[in-house]
């Protein structure tokens, strides 16, 4: 990570996910600041990602106008100090604004960092986004490790996050000078005001779509998936999310060599027959150990899949932000709706049947993995061996 661009993209990775992780470690005391029931709860959940979606499409255009950098110095701080918002909200109603508009800046500043991630690999001449997203789960981790020592202390989270979001905010201002200060690759295209995927994008998104249907609603059903089948403890099905969540970060800062070696096409096809198998061990298991395995399994079939989409659609777009945004609209579209639908269809059937759903969508993703390939690109982009 020698590039001073790739340095700068790689800590915006980390900062971005550093906000999310602490956030979300000090949400049960959200809860119960305002008193919200489950229900209530969810809803307010729900407004990130809406946030989200509907600011992505827009991110191109401002990326174009104003160039990266800037729209990064901007957005990124304004992320961070978004952290503090959910914790002084005075009521329900002001919650669910507040969460939507942190998730507004969040997306907006994901488009922007997965967009340079791309220039960064045109750059470079390999691939470099799986590192990416593996910073990201970095930061994720790290912001999540020092809510829970706040939480154990004590520590009130308006505090916490004031706190938090100050160190992360003056972090931007030298994590962000190796970013180029012009406007991102496009050729001479004037991307539009709210972007829609074409029909390249399009195709490249439904491999997104199906990872992120898997991927995120397994982050959220897979402690509960665990003790519901396997009858184990909290503790057990804690250490199934862990290890499901840490091979993947494991497997993120090795799949960039293995993406050169191999190519994109190559890599998300294995890729899928790993994330099948995991998927089909934690359907057919019922002893913790197993599924404990499938998870492993699957979290290492998973990390790449995201990654290599957004850095498809990136090159496939008239230009790279307006090709991200559209790949990225798409999942986290997919993304709002899974795990409630997962809920919805353990409830009506099983959560095994649940996961033999989540193998059929895998196999699904394996197949349409050759719109992933660099020779669809519509500007020159290094082509791995494995690819010629």
């Amino acid at each position: 990570m020698r590039h001073p661009h790739h340095r700068a993209i790689a800590a915006a990775f980390a900062l971005h996910g550093a906000v999310t992780g602490s956030l979300v470690t000090r949400t049960p005391w959200i809860q119960d600041n305002l008193g919200l029931d489950p229900a209530m709860l969810g809803l307010a959940l729900l407004c990130p990602p809406v946030g989200a979606f509907l600011t992505m499409p827009t991110t191109g255009r401002l990326a174009h106008h104003f160039g990266a950098r800037t729209v990064l110095r901007v957005l990124l701080p304004l992320n961070c100090a978004a952290l503090v918002l959910p914790a002084f909200a005075p009521g329900f109603g002001w919650l669910c604004l507040v969460m939507f508009l942190l998730g507004a800046t969040a997306g907006a500043v994901d488009v922007v960092m997965n967009a340079q991630g791309v220039e960064v690999e045109r750059r470079v001449g390999r691939s470099v986004m799986a590192g990416l997203h593996g910073m990201w789960s970095v930061g994720n981790f790290a912001g999540a490790g020092v809510g829970v020592a706040a939480a154990h202390a004590g520590l009130d989270a308006r505090a916490h996050h004031v706190m938090v979001a100050a160190l992360l905010m003056a972090a931007t201002v030298p994590a962000l000078r190796g970013v180029p200060g012009g406007r991102p690759a496009s050729g001479g295209h004037t991307p539009p005001h709210f972007a829609l995927p074409s029909k390249a994008v399009f195709v490249i998104g439904l491999v997104g779509v199906c990872a992120a249907v898997v991927e995120l609603s397994s982050m959220q059903w897979a402690a509960v998936y665990t003790i519901a089948v396997t009858g184990s403890s909290e503790a057990v099905g804690a250490v199934a999310y862990a290890v499901f969540a840490g091979f993947m970060v494991l497997a993120r800062f090795r799949a960039d060599a293995v993406i050169g070696r191999f190519g994109p096409v190559r890599t998300v096809r294995w890729a899928a027959v790993l994330a099948t198998l995991g998927t089909v061990v934690i359907a057919a298991g019922r002893v913790p150990a197993v599924t404990v395995t499938g998870f492993a399994l699957f979290g290492v079939g998973m990390a790449v899949v995201i990654p290599l989409v957004f850095a498809a659609a990136g090159n496939a777009g008239k230009d790279t932000a307006t090709g991200v945004a559209g790949a990225a609209t798409m999942t986290y579209l997919a993304g709002l709706a899974a795990p409630g639908a997962t809920g919805w269809l353990a409830g009506a059937a099983s959560f095994p049947a649940v996961f033999w759903v989540f193998a059929a969508l895998t196999a699904v993703m394996g197949l349409l993995a050759g719109a992933l390939r660099p020779a669809a690109a519509s500007r020159p982009v290094p082509v791995p061996a494995g690819e010629r």
